[in-house]
């Protein structure tokens, strides 16, 4: 707060902003080109649909194939939303509808800050594919139950109405995206990895060679994340709507349905029926940087296990992926992976998606967290107020008095700031200090996974040249080599 000169606004607890443009008080200082853009075009509907696709949290849309029964969306209400000489059902046979669905939210005790009871929602967002204005929503329902309080709110509706929903749709995506895909998705599943690692491997052992570089102080920030972010004291009570036991109930829901299938990529985009949506940056980047981790790793694995047999008589592989499995995601019965490795293709996946996940998967979730959600009414950390049961009731005041209040908001871009800005220390994807390789063979395959990084440095630079919005939060050289934040 000190950095940021907002400490004379942030004791000032429950007052309200006057206005949406009175947030620019706390945005003078710092500022990135995003966090700019995004002040200026955050209640444009296609940004609002761009952001599913590249901001924080870019794992939440999925293609809807029919509507949920708890979404009473009809072809009339969205037809002034659809281009000409089509309709909702041609569009969702042609695989153009899409869903956001926090129905994960639903029923999550809300924190309580001084005093103040804070406010939850469980919206359900429809959005549309459009071939002129790209990827719009077009229908939005705040809770998982439909009734006479939960109305539809739809693009045609008053302006007012129609941004307060939106924004509480983004309310929802702070929870979501703090907690399950950066916090849950990313440290906690590479803790199992450091935790496995360190007990079961060997120091001298190829694969901890391999795999240390990319563990490189995870355990000390989640140590630190335990204490200052979700603990009982920690920021979270502070400003979060999900604070206290809310983040811990949250957590366990999504803990229980975590797969290893989700955490490779291709399998998650192909899941999700996302595979042909256009303009999805994070997938195309992804799916770049996959294939060279996963090709770095299985000419490693190939250089020291000759054959899978080699794989299978390892005592101590056996001993580690057992630790990974029955110890880290322990009670997972879905989970998806088993507790011994029969191949070489196996392992090598197995430390893909360690390595996937601690560099680019955490970059594309923790990097961008400034610049979407400085700007608080388009990410909000909290809601005072509960959502509108009626579209009549929204007005300039009740979104005031709704969003976070002075001192939340100070925090909020406070911590974003802090939790997503370059490291000084940092060591970017690929590059290895402490040479725990020595032999040939294994620093020229080192030298293989630098070369196709540059590649892909090169492509996401050209992609990108010109381009007001710019998606660069998967740029190799942006990316670091490890969980260090």
């Amino acid at each position: 707060l000190l950095e940021l000169s907002l400490k004379k606004l942030a004791i000032r607890f429950g007052k309200s902003w006057n206005d949406l443009d009175d947030f620019k008080r706390i945005f003078w200082k710092l500022r990135s080109p995003i966090a700019e853009y995004c002040m200026e075009h955050w209640k444009e509907d296609w940004f609002f649909g761009y952001q599913c696709l590249n901001g924080c949290n870019p794992r939440m849309i999925q293609r809807c194939k029919q509507l949920p029964e708890n979404f009473p969306v009809t072809a009339d209400m969205v037809q002034s939303s659809m281009a000409s000489k089509t309709t909702l059902n041609k569009e969702l046979q042609a695989g153009n509808i899409y869903l956001l669905d926090y129905s994960i939210m639903d029923g999550i005790p809300a924190n309580t800050i001084k005093g103040k009871l804070q406010y939850i929602a469980a919206p359900i967002c429809l959005l549309y594919q459009h071939p002129d204005d790209g990827l719009i929503p077009i229908a939005i329902q705040l809770e998982q139950s439909p009734g006479l309080e939960t109305p539809i709110f739809l693009p045609k509706d008053a302006p007012l109405a129609w941004l307060f929903a939106k924004m509480w749709v983004r309310h929802s995506e702070f929870q979501v995206f703090q907690l399950l895909s950066h916090l849950l998705r990313t440290h906690l599943v590479v803790e199992v990895f450091c935790v496995a690692t360190l007990r079961q491997l060997p120091a001298v052992h190829p694969i901890y060679k391999l795999l240390a570089p990319h563990l490189r102080y995870t355990l000390e920030i989640n140590c630190r994340g335990r204490t200052q972010l979700i603990s009982a004291n920690g920021i979270f009570k502070r400003v979060v709507s999900t604070g206290g036991d809310g983040l811990l109930i949250l957590a366990q829901r999504e803990y229980k349905v975590l797969t290893y299938r989700s955490l490779q990529p291709h399998y998650d985009f192909s899941d999700r029926g996302v595979s042909q949506l256009p303009n999805y940056f994070y997938r195309e980047h992804s799916l770049m940087l996959w294939e060279a981790v996963h090709s770095f790793v299985s000419s490693m694995v190939n250089l020291y296990y000759h054959t899978d047999q080699d794989v299978q008589k390892d005592p101590e592989l056996k001993a580690w992926i057992r630790d990974i499995s029955l110890e880290g995601f322990t009670e997972l019965l879905s989970f998806g992976l088993a507790s011994s490795l029969s191949s070489r293709e196996e392992l090598s996946t197995l430390l893909a998606v360690a390595i996937f996940t601690s560099t680019a998967q955490h970059a594309a979730t923790n990097n961008g967290q400034f610049d979407w959600c400085a700007w608080v009414p388009n990410t909000p950390c909290t809601m005072r107020l509960p959502p509108p049961a009626n579209k009549d009731d929204v007005t300039m005041e009740r979104i005031m008095a709704t969003l976070p209040d002075v001192s939340q908001s100070c925090v909020q871009m406070a911590i974003t700031w802090h939790l997503g800005r370059a490291q000084p220390d940092a060591i970017p994807l690929g590059q290895y200090t402490e040479d725990h390789f020595t032999e040939e063979e294994a620093l020229e395959v080192v030298d293989s996974f630098r070369t196709k990084l540059k590649e892909i440095e090169n492509y996401i630079l050209d992609q990108n040249a010109g381009l007001d919005l710019q998606y660069l939060f998967l740029l190799p050289s942006r990316v670091e080599n490890s969980i260090t934040i």
